[in-house]
């Protein structure tokens, strides 16, 4: 029996694959050689996951891969209708950026509320201004997302002494860390409330866009928007907007509608805004942490084994267990 093939969606640096030696025929493709190496894999590993190529290079009928595995959360570009209605398995990266970037999102919290941004730019100027700063403590934030990221990023706020309210899909009336989980329609009676809303929900049709002027017009004054989804979640506009006529006290945004965000973008210049380059789970050795957890899943495949981090993909995410 020969040896399955793994084709490698590439991307630099290259993953390391050192454990598939000796039981798997291991490919690397760019986007360019994609199509004509697709036919041969069993196995495909998109590691360049901000890429396209799949959609274009996908295979009709006949053979194609019967595992697809993508190196990063979001499965959104991955959710065409060629692969959505083929019989391909699609796992993910679950789990790999929890830690990382519910560390990103408090230090957005914490460098909001204390006004580091004011500091630092005092500093610059080298005047000595005193202010008052917020008590974190006490504060009420609405997290919208009850996947693994979103809760992961609740209870660090939690741990912080912030409120926390979970929003998901469905509503659970019983939830071991929150109390409950608030379905989706629940959320615009929430943002009144809300001093921090950070997003943290898969991309789907029910959630694109989902943030625009009519949500940010709920939200209070002095309140706070994060978004470390997807960029499609947000109008960018309406957002901009809402921070500059002062309506928003300030926002952070780590994910766009287009990557990257152009020089000529508005956004660049909202004085309120924070701007980062997509990079809140990618901490020292992320790219390792993704290739063990794709060998670790190979070694389940290889074994007859069931896959874990399967993707619904009607759903568009990996269901809760």
């Amino acid at each position: 029996m020969s040896a399955p093939c793994v084709l490698v969606l590439d991307d630099n640096p290259l993953p390391r694959l050192d454990r598939l030696k000796g039981r798997a025929r291991v490919l690397h493709a760019d986007e360019s050689s994609l199509a004509e190496l697709l036919p041969e894999a069993d196995v495909l590993l998109v590691w360049n996951f901000t890429s396209d190529a799949v959609r274009d290079a996908w295979p009709g009928p006949g053979r194609r891969p019967v595992w697809v595995h993508t190196a990063s959360a979001g499965v959104d570009r991955l959710l065409f209708p060629g692969l959505m209605t083929s019989d391909t398995v699609v796992t993910n990266a679950r789990g790999v950026f929890d830690g990382p970037i519910s560390e990103y999102v408090a230090g957005l919290v914490l460098a909001m509320a204390k006004d580091f941004r004011g500091s630092w730019e005092l500093q610059r100027q080298r005047r000595w201004r005193h202010r008052e700063t917020r008590k974190v403590t006490g504060t009420r934030a609405v997290v919208v997302g009850s996947g693994p990221i979103g809760r992961r990023i609740g209870r660090t706020l939690t741990a912080l002494g912030v409120e926390v309210e979970l929003v998901g899909r469905q509503e659970r009336a019983q939830d071991a860390d929150f109390g409950r989980v608030h379905a989706s329609e629940a959320l615009p009676g929430l943002l009144p409330e809300a001093d921090w809303v950070v997003c943290a929900a898969p991309l789907t049709p029910q959630t694109r866009g989902m943030f625009d002027a009519r949500a940010f017009a709920l939200m209070k004054q002095d309140a706070h928007f994060v978004n470390i989804g997807r960029g499609p979640h947000v109008v960018e506009d309406d957002l901009a907007d809402a921070l500059l006529e002062h309506r928003l006290a300030g926002a952070a945004l780590d994910v766009f509608g287009e990557e990257p965000l152009a020089e000529s973008s508005r956004l660049w210049d909202v004085p309120t805004l924070f701007v980062s380059p997509h990079m809140s789970g990618d901490t020292l050795g992320w790219r390792d942490d993704l290739a063990e957890q794709f060998c670790d899943n190979f070694d389940r495949w290889h074994a007859g084994e069931p896959l874990l981090n399967v993707v619904d993909k009607k759903l568009g995410y990996v269901p809760h267990s």
